[in-house]
């Protein structure tokens, strides 16, 4: 609960009882996922990385949270745990952000499946950039360019 008083300063706050369930989904998560936590959780870490985000509001909070927990254990299995907590993270957040647009099932499915599987190949690139701008590489879908398309539309006028 003492992420509170930090995510305030973004318009959210987890209740007694959003804070009961998201330690419930996680002790469920652990044992689904076969892992053990030991000292502090990753919630607060989660929390403080994604709290600011664009995609996340009052209404959408304590579930978002549930599932950022379940898709990080997930994918420290997925990835044996080659990389950090933070790696990890700085990749979720980075991609939640930039990627998906929110979109929690593409984040799981599409960009940490794509990712997940470059570093069971011996993909290591991560490791000097802390997780960041690495999905840029393995992006199998071609992306529209914002430039291209202005271009594109003063050419319509």
């Amino acid at each position: 609960m003492e992420t509170n008083q930090y995510a305030q300063k973004y318009g959210l706050t987890l209740s007694e009882e959003e804070a009961q369930v998201i330690v419930a989904e996680r002790r469920n998560t652990l044992k689904e996922q076969k892992r053990v936590e030991f000292g502090e959780s990753i919630l607060p870490r989660l929390i403080y990385e994604f709290c600011d985000s664009d995609y996340i509001n009052q209404d959408n909070y304590a579930d978002t949270m549930v599932r950022l927990q379940e898709i990080f254990f997930l994918y420290k299995n997925e990835m044996q745990d080659e990389l950090t907590d933070q790696e990890l993270i700085h990749f979720m957040k980075e991609q939640f952000e930039s990627v998906c647009y929110g979109d929690l099932d593409y984040l799981e499915e599409t960009c940490l499946d794509i990712f997940a599987q470059a570093v069971r190949r011996g993909y290591r690139g991560y490791k000097r950039t802390e997780g960041r701008g690495e999905y840029g590489q393995f992006d199998e879908v071609q992306r529209w360019d914002a430039q291209l398309y202005m271009e594109a539309l003063k050419d319509l006028q």
